[in-house]
């Protein structure tokens, strides 16, 4: 991001009291993370590990303390989720409160850490390079920040949903989009929220942005009365047969019941308004 934060020299040690810095990387990757691959093993936890100055394991474990203050987590009857620190809990709510503002400082002290160590901040495995004019200044600087905070969503919304579509279930990754539930440009408080994102194939994305469905406070679908009066037989054939269907849920970060209301209410105010 072209923008870097320096640590403190005892922000990166293994002492016993993990630092405000540790555990904002550690909760981004849970973030953007599948439950079931944050353990030792994983490459990626082990780069992150040596990173910021933990064990593999340690990380793996913070990662599931952080998991236990996560709802969806906790019903799903995941035992050994207790021990969550009072760090763990601030720095949970600093990111609900803030995501803009907590992902922009977690890429700034990653690229920090990793130029520290001679290495190059280049994108991560599923970035694609950006096909934009050489900008430069402010100009570049904020089409980097903003490619960062969407990337962030998208790994974090499409791993929640095991990288399906929550309608379909196709997983092609060409074909799959972290969609938004309240429109990026609509609330800027809550664009990178996990919570605000579906998984859905690039057909169910562009219905849902067009508000042609939406979904019940139980999370199945409801169809617009310009679905439900569509004449074009794909369309029905793709659309009709999944109304009052519920979706898949994520294994993290259900859909916000308020954020959803919000939509259905918009699909609602677009037919009294075409009436």
């Amino acid at each position: 991001m072209n923008k870097f934060i320096k640590p403190s020299e005892s922000a990166l040690t293994a002492a016993a009291k993990w630092s405000r810095e540790q555990t904002l990387l550690a909760f981004q990757f849970y973030c953007e993370t599948p439950f079931g691959q944050l353990h030792g093993r994983n490459k990626k936890v082990i780069q992150l590990a040596e990173l910021i100055g933990r064990t593999p394991d340690a990380l793996a474990m913070k990662c599931v303390n952080i998991a236990s203050l996560d709802p969806k987590i906790r019903e799903s009857g995941r035992t050994g989720l207790s021990n969550a620190s009072a760090l763990d809990r601030e720095v949970w709510d600093e990111f609900h409160a803030d995501w803009d503002g907590l992902v922009e400082e977690c890429d700034a002290l990653r690229s920090y850490l990793l130029a520290n160590r001679g290495e190059l901040v280049a994108p991560q495995d599923d970035e694609e390079p950006a096909d934009e004019p050489d900008f430069s200044g402010e100009t570049r600087l904020a089409l980097v920040k903003q490619r960062v905070k969407q990337a962030f969503f998208r790994r974090a919304v499409l791993n929640g949903y095991g990288e399906k579509c929550c309608i379909s279930g196709v997983s092609d990754r060409r074909f799959i989009v972290a969609s938004h539930i309240v429109a990026w440009g609509d609330d800027p408080s809550i664009r990178l929220h996990p919570g605000n994102g579906l998984c859905l194939s690039a057909i169910h994305d562009k219905a849902f942005d067009n508000h042609l469905f939406s979904l019940t406070d139980d999370h199945r679908i409801v169809l617009s009365a310009q679905l439900k009066s569509t004449k074009d037989a794909f369309l029905q054939q793709v659309f009709w047969s999944v109304e009052g269907v519920p979706i898949s849920l994520p294994d993290k970060f259900v859909p916000e019941l308020d954020f959803i209301r919000r939509h259905r209410n918009h699909m609602n105010e677009i037919v009294e308004v075409s009436r």
